[in-house]
């Protein structure tokens, strides 16, 4: 029987746990969620650093803008290609 691809990474993350159905769809839902808003939190905080530091202009702005903006653009692909991931492999 081939196993589908959410059950192997689930086996996979469960080690520590009862392995029943329900604890690993409970653990399953948690870990997404709580990764998702972690991504989403960490994008929102850089560009809250970002516009804070654009508008306090100065030797600040010159420093540290260019950088926060790129750091937000690095962070806002990790979270599309890790939420394009867990919506591929977590399908059901």
């Amino acid at each position: 029987m081939v196993e589908s691809r959410q059950n192997v990474i689930l086996n996979n993350l469960c080690f520590f746990i009862f392995k029943t159905s329900y604890n690993t769809l409970m653990i399953s839902g948690i870990l997404l969620k709580v990764l998702s808003i972690a991504l989403l939190l960490a994008v929102g905080v850089v560009l809250i650093l970002g516009i804070g530091t654009l508008f306090k202009g100065g030797e600040t702005s010159k420093k540290y803008s260019n950088k926060l903006m790129q750091l937000r653009v690095l962070l806002q692909f990790i979270a599309i290609i890790a939420l394009v991931g867990f919506a591929y492999f977590f399908k059901n």
